[in-house]
């Protein structure tokens, strides 16, 4: 376990195991059937209900059917027999890990983990309204291109934009031609009817079923924000990250020249007030109310520098490519080290983020004393436009990241359905 990363504390009885538990807050037990003195069936049921949410993998040589049926039923997340194969052991506490809901602590908002996001997806009609709009459609007037390296993979990647016809939509466009509509349904998750979901904390990934494309999010705030409603976007398996900002994709708007188009857009008109999570402020909560016009509000309160930051952007008001395009990504150099060992990033994150040590930023100078909430409504932005319309609304955030970003966008497609029968 400890080559594959993971911080890992050895326990030779019940007893002593359960003596630490006020000190210590495990991720993942690991817990075997025989011990001395209290049995692993025995500590489970404790665990259990000390720690509902706690996944819990039973081990045994000696145990039948009947003992894993019985573990199972009593709260464990897997039962594995001895002898244990590597493998098969590390997907199952992969797998374990991924369904755990993300805890609180000190851990970033764009971290390397996943978070749980739970909403009820069951819209009544009249929650959210498509009406026309009267500005047009728009596309890019000639293909550009643009050459940089995967955030996640650490390899040179790049992508070619091109201009598409009226109501073509976002569309991503895989070397070997599979299509990814850049839409909320792509996202990988979707097609789960459960109201609770595990979503990638650090990153936007587009899925087909066959084919991913990844760390969209910068590039799909800018196409919102220019209002591009057409384009067709080629690409690996990982949209480029430049400087872990949406700057170089505002210079690519610029370089390719926008063109409207003789069709009219549809805007979602947020009619009530509707969200994911709890409205305390030390809990995650995301929320879109009605508002005459777009805006975003994020706060953010984490361990130094960070600390806390509210920002209300309004594009009607400030400029998204000088405010908001140029915040950059941030990490905490512990987080990094650790997901590069486990192998969830490439070498992209240290060139492209903003790091964090010891409660101080150590790669960089920041480009604005709040650039981490600014670049938290870049990511907002992007994710919102997964929705596939321009918004009019207003959008309350705290301490958010993408998987309840992503989360929000589904109540609203789900909201749009309601209303249209």
């Amino acid at each position: 376990m400890k080559d594959e990363g993971y911080q890992t504390i050895v326990f030779q009885d019940a007893e002593s195991f359960w003596h630490n538990l006020d000190t210590i807050e495990p991720s993942l037990v690991m817990l075997d059937i025989w011990l001395p003195g209290i049995d692993g069936l025995q500590l489970l049921k404790q665990l259990h209900n000390r720690f509902p949410a706690l996944p819990i993998i039973m081990m045994s040589g000696h145990a039948g059917i009947d003992t894993a049926v019985a573990a199972i039923k009593a709260g464990a997340y897997d039962f594995m027999e001895k002898p244990l194969h590597l493998e098969v052991l590390l997907d199952k506490v992969k797998s374990a890990l991924e369904h755990k809901p993300a805890g609180s602590g000190a851990a970033l908002p764009s971290d390397t983990r996943l978070e749980v996001a739970s909403a009820d997806l069951l819209m009544p009609p009249g929650m959210v309204e498509l009406v026309d709009s009267p500005v047009p459609q728009r596309t890019l007037r000639e293909n550009v291109v643009l050459n940089g390296v995967g955030l996640l993979s650490g390899r040179k990647t790049g992508i070619i934009l091109s201009p598409l016809g009226i109501d073509e939509g976002i569309v991503f466009q895989t070397l070997d031609g599979q299509i990814i509509p850049g839409h909320i349904t792509s996202v990988g998750n979707f097609s789960q009817t459960v109201s609770s979901k595990t979503f990638s904390a650090n990153s936007t990934t587009l899925d087909n079923g066959r084919q991913q494309v990844r760390t969209v999010e910068h590039l799909m705030a800018v196409l919102a924000m220019y209002g591009i409603t057409n384009v067709l976007i080629k690409v690996d398996d990982e949209v480029p990250n430049i400087d872990g900002s949406a700057k170089d994709f505002c210079d690519l708007m610029e370089q390719a020249g926008i063109e409207e188009q003789p069709a009219s857009t549809k805007v979602a008109v947020i009619r009530r007030k509707l969200g994911v999570g709890n409205e305390e402020k030390d809990e995650k909560h995301l929320y879109a109310e009605p508002f005459d016009g777009f805006e975003i509000t994020m706060r953010v309160d984490y361990s130094p520098p960070i600390g806390e930051q509210i920002l209300t952007f309004n594009p009607g008001t400030q400029s998204f490519a000088k405010e908001i395009a140029p915040a950059r990504s941030f990490n905490t150099f512990e987080n990094i080290e650790m997901a590069q060992r486990l192998g969830k990033v490439g070498g992209g994150y240290l060139h492209s983020h903003i790091i964090m040590h010891e409660g101080k930023v150590i790669n960089t100078e920041l480009r604005y004393p709040d650039e981490f909430v600014r670049h938290k409504i870049l990511d907002m932005i992007g994710d919102l436009y997964l929705l596939g319309y321009a918004i009019r609304g207003r959008i309350t955030a705290n301490m958010t990241s993408h998987g309840y970003n992503q989360a929000l966008v589904e109540r609203l497609y789900r909201a749009l359905q309601s209303s249209s029968g």
